[in-house]
């Protein structure tokens, strides 16, 4: 069996099925795959604070912004103020934001059926398991591994 390159593969892998998802998403409805996540998010459930937004999105807060910005623009969400405390702005979804996440979820939903395709249930579970992985581990993981390399090839 050939050596996994882990980090590679995911890079790899993550920017081919973006690339491919935001070209046709942009020809289809003129948006791309984070704007998309945004009103899939906020369509199960609106209101959601912009930090609580980059955090379960996994986007910092200056690109959200722009996101939002250009969504805000297009009718498709709204930005209010927290009536409990005002330095919170909260994202909320317009109807042209909810029919658009309602027109796409089934797309999504059919690109992720085709992808796990070749895969039997039991392969499936571990895959998400190994990507639930990824996304709560991440941090500690690199963190330990690149300050322990970093340390080794420091002269004293």
């Amino acid at each position: 069996m050939a050596k996994l390159r882990i980090f590679h593969q995911l890079q790899a892998a993550h920017s081919a099925l973006f690339r491919a998802a935001d070209h046709h998403l942009r020809d289809q409805i003129g948006l791309g795959s984070a704007q998309q996540a945004i009103l899939f998010v906020l369509a199960k459930e609106d209101g959601v604070s912009l930090g609580d937004l980059a955090k379960r999105l996994h986007l910092g807060k200056s690109g959200l912004s722009g996101l939002v910005d250009r969504m805000e623009t297009a009718g498709l969400v709204k930005r209010i103020p927290n009536p409990h405390d005002r330095r919170v702005i909260e994202l909320h979804i317009e109807p042209a934001g909810r029919t658009i996440a309602e027109r796409t979820a089934p797309l999504t939903k059919a690109v992720n059926e085709e992808l796990l395709t070749p895969f039997s249930q039991s392969e499936r579970e571990i895959i998400a398991r190994f990507l639930d992985h990824i996304t709560a581990n991440s941090e500690a993981v690199t963190a330990s591994n690149m300050a322990a390399q970093l340390t080794e090839g420091t002269p004293a």
